[in-house]
C-alpha cells in the first residue's frame, strides 16, 4: 500500500465534501494528557460528563486494537450573527453559545467522517476504523494538537492559524500507518486574555480548566445553580463563549463556509418569555436540532429564569409566577421564586409570601427565602 499517496488523496477528497482542516497523528499513548486527567481527578476538576476511563480516553489501542494513526478533521463555524435580534424591554433574550448555532454539530461532523471512512474503504477494503466526534471516549483536542490542526491554547481550545479556535473537531482511529503531520507551535505567549476574563475563574492557569466552575458546564446542570454563578451568566441559556471572545487570535474571524451552522435568531437568541411556558414537543420542534438541546428544557428553562432575574424584567413577573405556583419540578419552581426576588415589585413578593404558605419542597422554600430577603433588602433601602 502506498500510505504517502493515499494520504494525498484523501486530502484531496476532504476538501470535497467540505472539511476545513484534516491532520494525521499516531496512535500513540497519549502519556502527557494521561498525567493531567489522572490530575483533573485527584481535584475534581472533570465536568462528569466525560465517557471512558482516562486508559479508554488516551490509549488508542483500548479503542481498537490494530491502531496505527488517528485522522483529526475540523470544520469552521461563525462567531458573528447577522442582524442579530436585540433585546428590548418587552421582550428579553437569551443566548444560545456560538458552538450551539445552527444544526448540531455531531450530526454534521459525523457526515463529514462518515464519508471519509466510506472514500478510505474504496481504497482499502480491509480497513478498520472508529469514528469519534466529541462524545467518543478520545480528547478531540489532544488528538487535533498531535495532528496538526492546531495548538492548545491557555483557554483549552484548538487554536487554529485560520479559523482561530472557532472550529468543531473530530476523529477516525484507522489501522494504516499514515506518516503522522507536525504540530502547530504554541503561540498564546505571555497573553492571559482568557484567564482574565473568565467569569466565574474557571481557567485556574494556563491549559486547566475546572469544570465545576465553567459557565459552559454549569448551564448544562440540571439541579439548582450555586447562588455565587447565578449572578455570572447573565442572559446566557447555554454555553459561555468568553474566553474565545477575548482571544487575540479570534478578532476578525468570522468565517460563514457551512450553511448548517448559520443561527436562526429564533432559536440562537431566544425570547426569553415564551421559554417559560414551552411544552416538550415546542421544545424538541424548536430546539431538537441543535447541540444546546441534549439536556433537554430543563436547564434551558432554569437558565431563562435567572436571565430574567437578571434583566429585573417586570413585564415577566406574571410568567413567572405562574411558574412558581404551578409547575411540577421543584428546581423550576425554587428558581421563579428567587428571580421574582431579584426583580422586586411589590406583586413578586406578595406572591413568594403567598406560596411559602403552601409549598412542601424544603429546598424550594430555601429558595423562597432568598427571594423574600432580596425584598427586603430593596423595602429598606427605600
Amino acid at each position: 500500500m502506498d500510505t504517502a499517496q493515499l494520504k494525498k488523496d484523501i486530502i484531496a477528497y476532504s476538501k470535497k465534501i467540505g472539511i476545513d482542516k484534516i491532520g494525521f497523528a499516531s496512535a500513540d499513548v497519549f502519556g502527557e494528557l494521561k498525567e493531567r486527567l489522572r490530575r483533573q481527578q485527584e481535584l475534581s476538576y472533570q465536568s462528569g460528563f466525560e465517557k471512558g476511563t482516562v486508559e479508554e480516553r488516551t490509549e488508542p489501542e483500548r479503542l481498537l486494537p490494530e491502531a496505527k494513526s488517528i485522522i483529526s478533521i475540523a470544520l469552521a463555524y461563525p462567531s458573528r450573527m447577522k442582524d442579530a435580534p436585540k433585546s428590548t424591554k418587552e421582550e428579553r433574550r437569551g443566548l444560545f453559545a456560538r458552538a450551539s448555532w445552527g444544526t448540531d454539530y455531531h450530526v454534521v461532523m459525523r457526515d463529514r467522517l462518515e464519508k471519509l471512512a466510506a472514500f478510505i474503504k474504496e481504497q482499502v477494503p480491509d480497513v478498520a476504523n472508529r469514528l469519534m466526534v466529541d462524545t467518543g471516549e478520545l480528547s478531540d483536542r489532544a488528538v487535533a494538537e498531535r495532528a496538526g490542526i492546531g495548538f492548545s491554547g491557555k483557554n483549552t481550545s484548538i487554536i487554529t492559524p485560520e479559523f482561530g479556535s472557532y472550529v468543531y473537531l473530530g476523529e477516525m482511529i484507522t489501522n494504516i500507518p499514515f506518516v503522522p503531520d507536525d504540530p502547530v507551535d504554541d503561540s498564546c505567549g505571555e497573553c492571559t486574555k482568557c484567564i482574565d476574563a473568565c467569569p466565574t475563574g474557571a481557567i485556574v492557569q494556563g491549559g486547566q480548566l475546572n469544570a465545576q466552575r465553567c459557565i459552559a458546564f454549569l448551564t448544562q446542570t440540571k439541579d439548582f445553580l450555586p447562588d455565587e454563578f447565578r449572578t455570572k451568566i447573565g442572559n446566557r441559556v447555554y454555553g459561555c463563549d468568553t474566553c474565545q471572545v477575548v482571544c487575540p487570535k479570534n478578532q476578525k474571524i468570522d468565517f460563514h463556509i457551512h450553511p448548517e451552522f448559520e443561527p436562526e435568531h429564533g432559536v440562537s437568541k431566544p425570547v426569553l418569555k415564551p421559554m417559560l411556558r414551552i411544552s416538550n414537543r415546542e421544545f424538541k420542534e424548536t430546539f431538537g436540532h441543535i447541540s444546546g438541546s441534549w439536556r433537554g428544557k430543563k436547564p434551558i428553562q432554569r437558565n431563562a429564569l435567572i436571565a430574567l432575574g437578571h434583566y429585573k424584567d417586570k413585564t415577566a413577573v406574571d410568567d413567572i409566577i405562574k411558574v412558581m405556583r404551578t409547575d411540577p419540578r421543584p428546581v423550576i419552581r425554587g428558581t421563579a421564586a428567587w428571580s421574582l426576588g431579584k426583580i422586586g415589585t411589590e406583586e413578586a413578593y406578595m406572591a413568594i409570601k403567598e406560596a411559602m404558605e403552601t409549598e412542601q419542597d424544603e429546598q424550594v422554600q430555601v429558595e423562597m427565602e432568598k427571594g423574600m430577603a432580596f425584598q427586603e433588602v430593596y423595602q429598606a433601602k427605600t
